[in-house]
């Protein structure tokens, strides 16, 4: 089956009142067995790689990334591949090339003006290439080692109409 995008599984589960599964994948061992949960479900998935497993992986995203559209190919249902937690905007630009349909863009440790203006400049570059690009706005916590904030302290969740605004003034899709 052909690799299909993020954004099509989205709206269609959207349409449907459902969800669809996406799970990150480090190493080939993972895209196999992703997607055999997947076809065994018979449901859609999206394949997700981090900036971080990029790293992992000695900076190298293509190998993954050629043997993830391979194996999408080769499935029985659809698969989206997605670029997670982005950062790096060389990264970033590597992401059509590779076969991702959707991209995250994370600049959220930036203040809000900055990360909106990064969000929005990646928004256009992305768009302008045909990707589907969420983003991210405040702080989820336990990344990078760190410890997770206290979920009930004054501050520590997104705002809903900051969110709101984020979301109309960077162009995101999700």
């Amino acid at each position: 089956m052909p690799l299909t995008t993020t954004g099509e599984l989205v709206t269609r589960a959207a349409a449907h009142r459902s969800a669809v599964a996406s799970f990150n994948i480090i190493t080939l061992e993972h895209v196999e067995a992703v997607i055999a949960g997947a076809e065994s479900a018979n449901a859609p998935v999206v394949l997700q790689v981090s900036e971080n497993a990029v790293k992992f992986r000695h900076g190298r995203l293509l190998p993954l990334a050629r043997a993830a559209v391979a194996a999408a190919e080769r499935a029985t249902v659809p698969v989206a591949l997605h670029l997670d937690h982005v950062q790096s905007d060389t990264l970033l630009r590597q992401a059509p090339d590779a076969g991702f349909g959707s991209v995250m863009y994370d600049a959220s440790r930036l203040p809000y003006a900055d990360n909106l203006a990064a969000t929005r400049a990646a928004v256009d570059w992305a768009h302008a290439r045909g990707l589907w690009i969420e983003a991210e706005l405040g702080e989820i916590g336990g990344k990078g080692g760190q410890a997770a904030p206290d979920a009930h302290a004054p501050g520590a969740r997104t705002d809903p109409d900051r969110a709101r605004a984020f979301v109309a003034d960077s162009g995101v899709d999700a």
